[in-house]
């Protein structure tokens, strides 16, 4: 389901179905940004239901067989010194697989983490997918559109998770299952009104529009131009990104 595409009314009745199902939460550490060329030196998976919480846990560092560069050592206090010995990814995400592909899997940011252990397998001949999937981060949009970041570590600051130190998948993995309960709770227990609005004070890119009209870009940014939709320049993506509720009632008009 393409999160970012669909309208609010559709969201709030995909994220109560989905409400009822195991999750499967993963976090890895990293030697880098690319799935394709970096490697996963730490990995942490843990299934929970909003009925029964979590129900298992499973950690792992992981030898990347390849250097760790200094500033990852610094950034999530993993050291060559700490995995030089241990099983790699080829022996280790093995064993993984068969709760990763049960449940639905979610992760904070979950493009990263996917394309992470979709390259692993890929390397061991290994043709990794996950049907269903959440990423706490499209949710922490359509629900917290008003923080000014919705990274984890200041989400965990935010609603007080007592989790540990940022940055190691352990304590990563049980940040985003917390998160995922409270918002899901949230969506549970209040009013359709009261979500939907919060819904549409989500701010979309000119990407995420074009699906929603179902125009191409230069039809919407034209409509854009000539329209009062309240705006932001986000500079961390340096793109314009456009409210939810007015690209709605622009779609209402059309």
């Amino acid at each position: 389901m393409k999160i970012n595409a669909t309208l609010s009314k559709d969201l709030l009745t995909y994220y109560r179905k989905i409400s009822t199902e195991m999750f499967t939460v993963v976090d890895l550490e990293t030697t880098g940004t690319k799935g394709d060329r970096d490697r996963i030196i730490e990995i942490s998976v843990l299934q929970a239901t909003l009925r029964d919480g979590i129900q298992q846990i499973s950690t792992n560092l992981v030898n990347p067989q390849i250097p760790i560069p200094e500033q990852i050592v610094r950034f999530t206090g993993i050291s060559q010194f700490m995995v030089d010995d241990l099983e790699s990814a080829e022996i280790l995400l093995p064993k993984y697989l068969p709760i990763l592909q049960t449940g639905v899997l979610t992760a904070h940011n979950l493009n990263f983490d996917y394309s992470f252990l979709k390259a692993e397998y890929q390397r061991m001949g290994i043709d990794f997918t996950a049907n269903e999937q959440l990423c706490t981060v499209q949710l922490s949009r359509l629900l917290l559109s008003h923080l000014p970041s919705r990274s984890l570590p200041k989400l965990v600051k935010y609603f007080g998770f007592n989790v540990g130190k940022s940055h190691r998948a352990e304590s990563d993995a049980i940040a985003c299952w917390l998160l995922l309960e409270k918002l899901l709770t949230q969506l549970l227990e209040a009013e359709d009104a009261e979500i939907l609005l919060l819904f549409k004070q989500q701010w979309l890119s000119v990407e995420n529009i074009c699906e929603i009209l179902q125009m191409p870009l230069e039809q919407v940014e034209k409509l854009l131009e000539e329209s009062n939709i309240k705006k932001r320049y986000s500079a961390r993506r340096q793109i314009n990104l456009y409210q939810r509720q007015g690209v709605e009632d622009l779609l209402e008009k059309i």
